[in-house]
């Protein structure tokens, strides 16, 4: 419902989706979103924290230029004064896929020290959708307790977590039900999973 206020009071159809990348494992899921908004013809802005950068070349066969250029635009970690930086530029939300708890730990402490941090702490602050899917297991109390924070300051914890219901028949099927997750949290319509319709 908070979504569709901000929306339909002053968000652009061209206003993109921010995908941010951090180093936790995982970053197939954002990778997967950037192809899922690509495919639905929906503009998106990335940004790949420097331990992403590792983790991308140790986990996929892609560079991270390759990653980046899955996004409409894509932005240095480093550079600060990039336009998602401020409030004035509009957003349809961010998600952050995946979002290791270093940067979850940023998030709840309004610590933007890079411009995936200083973008999330901007989405929070001008009430837009933020999602955060935090890729950690297993949990310790000051896990949880970050999580909570930052779901008392607006966030959404979205971690990925597959079902099963659909029977998933590779790893895509898997990436793309948490992606398709992460989607519903935005109010973007899709078809990349099956969903629930009874036994």
């Amino acid at each position: 419902m908070q979504y569709e206020k901000v929306m339909s009071a002053s968000t652009p159809n061209n206003a993109p989706v921010v995908v941010g990348i951090s180093g936790a494992s995982g970053a197939a899921y954002g990778i997967g979103l950037l192809r899922a908004l690509k495919g639905l013809g929906i503009p998106s802005a990335c940004v790949i924290s420097r331990a992403a950068v590792r983790t991308i070349e140790l986990e996929t066969d892609l560079t991270p230029t390759d990653v980046a250029a899955l996004a409409d635009t894509a932005y240095d970690a480093g550079d600060i004064a990039a336009p998602l930086a401020s409030g004035s530029f509009i957003t349809r939300g961010m998600v952050i896929a995946p979002c290791s708890i270093k940067t979850l730990s940023a998030v709840a402490n309004s610590y933007g020290d890079n411009l995936l941090t200083r973008a999330a702490d901007v989405h929070l602050k001008e009430r837009r959708p933020l999602v955060l899917m935090v890729r950690e297991t297993p949990l310790h109390g000051g896990h949880l307790e970050l999580m909570a924070r930052c779901d008392r300051y607006g966030a959404i914890i979205l971690p990925p977590v597959p079902a099963f219901y659909h029977r998933p028949q590779t790893i895509d099927d898997i990436i793309n039900q948490s992606v398709g997750k992460a989607l519903d949290a935005l109010g973007i319509g899709h078809d990349i999973f099956a969903r629930w319709e009874g036994p």
